[in-house]
C-alpha cells in the first residue's frame, strides 16, 4: 500500500519512518516535512541510515491523494487545514489533536481556535475500531497510558470515578521538536518539574471522554498533574482512586488480567514487578501493575509506555493495520529494548 507521512521531521514522524521502513505491507511513497522540505532526511534523523540520499518533500495535497494510507504527524490545528482537500478514499491516521474531542466546549477550553469535529478515536484495546473507517484520530500519549490504566476499574465500577487522581512523568520528546529553553539539556538534566499544573493539561477531556464511554454513569473526572522527566522518551503514570467495594489483591489482579487477556500489547506484570519506562522503550507495549492501598482504601495503578511508540507512532500503525484489514500487530514489536 502506498504510504505517506506528513510532518515527518518531528519525533513522532521519525519514529513512524523507522517503523514503516520495516513494515511488510506499507510502502513509504511520500515523506513530507513543511519547514524542512528539501533537507536530507538523515540530517534530521541520523539514525535512519536507510533513507540516505533522500530528502523531505514539500507538503502537497496532490501527493497525499496518490497514497492509500497517510499519517499526519502535525501540530494541533494543522491537520484540519488539509482534510477538506484530501479525497475520501485515502485512509488517514491523524496523530495530532484536531479530531480527538467529541465536545466542542472542551476543545475551546483546552485548545482554543476553531473546532474541527471528531473522528473515530483510535484506542483499540478499549474501543471497537470500525475496520471500514478511513479517518482515525490517534490518541494522545498521556491519554493512552492513563485510559489503559483506569479502564478495567471504571468499566467494573470498582472506583469513585468522579475523583481519579493521576501523576505522570514524560520524556522531553512529548513536547515536540521545536526549540524551547525549558527543554534544553542544561535545564532538564538532573531535574524534575511539574507543568500545566492545576488541571489544565489538554489531554484531560480526552481521557474523561474515553473512560466515560466505558462507564455505567459516565461521570468521569480526572485530576491530572504531568511531570517533565530528564529522559528523551517514555511515560510512567500512577493512577489512584477510592475503591467502591472491598476487594482483594488477587481479585483486582484477575479483573485486570481478564480485561486485557486478548490484548496484543497490554501486559499485566506479575505481582511485585513494577513497570519501567526502559522496558517498553522502542515497543508498542504498555506494562501495568495494580495494588490496593488498604490504609486509604484506594486502588493504585502503575503503567509505563513509550510515548513515541504506544503513545504515538506505534499506535498509529496499529490503527492503520486495523482499517487496512491487516492483523493489528503487523510490523510492530511488543518487546522493549530494556537496559
Amino acid at each position: 500500500m502506498k504510504t505517506g507521512v506528513v510532518g515527518a521531521s518531528g519525533y513522532a514522524g521519525g519514529e513512524l519512518l523507522r517503523l514503516l521502513s520495516m513494515h511488510p505491507n506499507f510502502e513509504l511513497f511520500y515523506i513530507a516535512a513543511g519547514s524542512n522540505a528539501g533537507e536530507p532526511i538523515t540530517n534530521v534523523h541520523p539514525q535512519l541510515t536507510q533513507f540516505s540520499g533522500k530528502n523531505f518533500a514539500v507538503t502537497e495535497i496532490s501527493k497525499i491523494n496518490e497514497c492509500d494510507v497517510v499519517f499526519l504527524a502535525l501540530p494541533h490545528g494543522e491537520s484540519a487545514k488539509l482534510i477538506a482537500q484530501i479525497i475520501d478514499t485515502v485512509k488517514i491516521i491523524d496523530l495530532g489533536a484536531d479530531f480527538r474531542l467529541a465536545s466542542k466546549a472542551s476543545w475551546e477550553k483546552y485548545y482554543g481556535g476553531t473546532y474541527a469535529g471528531s473522528w473515530q478515536y483510535g484506542l483499540p484495546e478499549l474501543l471497537n475500531i470500525d475496520a471500514k473507517s478511513n479517518r482515525i484520530s490517534n490518541p494522545g500519549c498521556y491519554a493512552t497510558a492513563i485510559a489503559l490504566a483506569a479502564a478495567p476499574a471504571v468499566q467494573n465500577s470498582l472506583i469513585a470515578q468522579e475523583d481519579i487522581v493521576v501523576v505522570a512523568a514524560s520524556g522531553t520528546t512529548g513536547a515536540g521538536r521545536s526549540a524551547k529553553i525549558n527543554l534544553i539539556a542544561s535545564e532538564v538534566m538532573n531535574s524534575l518539574t511539574s507543568y500545566k499544573f492545576g488541571g489544565i493539561h489538554q489531554h484531560t477531556p480526552e481521557i474523561e471522554e474515553t473512560l466515560s464511554k466505558l462507564s455505567q454513569n459516565s461521570n468521569v473526572k480526572i485530576s491530572f498533574t504531568p511531570i517533565l522527566a530528564p529522559m528523551p522518551r517514555g511515560i510512567l503514570a500512577t493512577v489512584t482512586a477510592k475503591l467502591n467495594k472491598n476487594i482483594s489483591q488477587l481479585e483486582i489482579s484477575k479483573i485486570y488480567s481478564d480485561f486485557y487477556a486478548t490484548a496484543k500489547f497490554v501486559h499485566l506484570l506479575p505481582n511485585g514487578q513494577m513497570p519501567q519506562t526502559n522496558s517498553v522503550l522502542g515497543s508498542n507495549s504498555a506494562h501495568l501493575q495494580v495494588a490496593i492501598d488498604v490504609h486509604t482504601n484506594r486502588l493504585v495503578i502503575s503503567i509505563a509506555i513509550d510515548n513515541l511508540g504506544k503513545g504515538a507512532a506505534g499506535q498509529a500503525i496499529q490503527n492503520a493495520n486495523i482499517i487496512s484489514g491487516l492483523p493489528e500487530e503487523t510490523g510492530l514489536v511488543s518487546i522493549g529494548i530494556g537496559s
